[in-house]
């Protein structure tokens, strides 16, 4: 079968490798399921694994890929059985197989009702509902987004969802910052063109936001603008994955304005994606806008490349494995 490997920076090839076999039996609470994929999507969190910046984790075979459907092969346990289809997150996102091994733990049931594609979304939508689950209540307060990626268009319509007053969506690339008003954004600030603390000031009358949630992440340090864009007692809730150091935080103003620093990662499997799941179902969340791209898993470095240098307003980019044809 197919695995992908990065090879070097910003390379990767598909290889073959031996088919996985699930043990016959398991240890109670060590049940597993052979998951086969049909479909993914790229994420950010990917990308540093194919750009070779995310020295925390070794590169292995495998990487990168997390957010993914598909069929439930074999099983040693009784929560699913086989020809279930289910949305599956592979460990340390070493998911980059057309079949692999997973507790089954790791994996919801697929809800019939939404397109599949918009029910894959319910993986990245449940890191954004685990994350607003651990801020105070949003509802009639000001928030800023800062990164307008398909994760920031996320938590603009769950920030919608949940009453935020405005939504004021930064970001440096006027493709993205035109799909968010669809998404929920009350208002966008080029930040290439404008000075985001300036306007930020000018909207909330003074006040500044009562929230700023950090989208962007490892790729530049965004936390000190978060700081000036933050009111007095405001808070921050840092999403995007950080370097293992951030360098030149500027504690100080952090420290003299009394903001509250909120971090989140690893959502709930009991809890926060089938929420997600039901959410895209009900249709609460229309996830649709953010798939814009994809490609067959033979084209998985076209599909990388494109998602990384946002090639014609890329978001969420698309991989179609073998699978879906059978």
């Amino acid at each position: 079968m197919l695995a992908g490997k990065f090879v070097a920076p910003e390379k990767v090839e598909l290889i073959e490798v031996p088919e996985p076999t699930l043990p016959a039996r398991a240890e109670p609470g060590e049940e597993q399921i052979l998951f086969e994929i049909d479909r993914a999507c790229l994420c950010g969190s990917d990308l540093l694994f194919f750009e070779g910046t995310y020295p925390e984790f070794p590169i292995q075979v495998g990487h990168s890929l997390h957010e993914m459907t598909g069929v439930v092969k074999e099983t040693n346990g009784k929560r699913f059985k086989t020809g279930d289809r289910v949305l599956c997150v592979p460990v340390n996102q070493v998911g980059l197989f057309e079949r692999f091994c997973v507790t089954e733990r790791r994996a919801i049931p697929l809800d019939p009702r939404p397109p599949e594609d918009e029910a894959l979304l319910a993986q990245p939508l449940g890191t954004v509902i685990c994350a607003m689950k651990k801020v105070p209540s949003v509802l009639d307060q000001d928030v800023v987004v800062m990164g307008q990626g398909p994760m920031g268009q996320l938590f603009n319509a769950t920030l919608r969802n949940l009453g935020a007053r405005r939504i004021i969506g930064v970001d440096l690339l006027a493709s993205r910052l035109a799909k968010s008003p669809a998404m929920g954004a009350t208002h966008t600030i080029d930040a290439s063109q404008e000075n985001a603390a300036e306007v930020v000031r000018e909207i909330t009358g003074g006040n500044m936001a009562d929230l700023v949630i950090e989208v962007v992440g490892h790729r530049e340090q965004t936390l000190n603008q978060c700081v000036e864009l933050s009111r007095r007692l405001g808070s921050i809730l840092f999403f995007g994955v950080p370097r293992k150091v951030v360098n030149d935080l500027n504690w100080y103003d952090l420290f003299r304005k009394n903001i509250t620093v909120y971090t989140s990662v690893e959502p709930d499997f009991d809890r926060d994606f089938p929420l997600a799941m039901q959410w895209v179902a009900e249709k609460r969340i229309n996830v649709a806008p953010l798939i814009t791209h994809r490609f067959p898993l033979a084209q998985i470095q076209e599909a990388f490349d494109t998602f990384r240098q946002r090639t014609d307003g890329a978001l969420k980019v698309f991989l179609d494995f073998p699978a879906q044809g059978n």
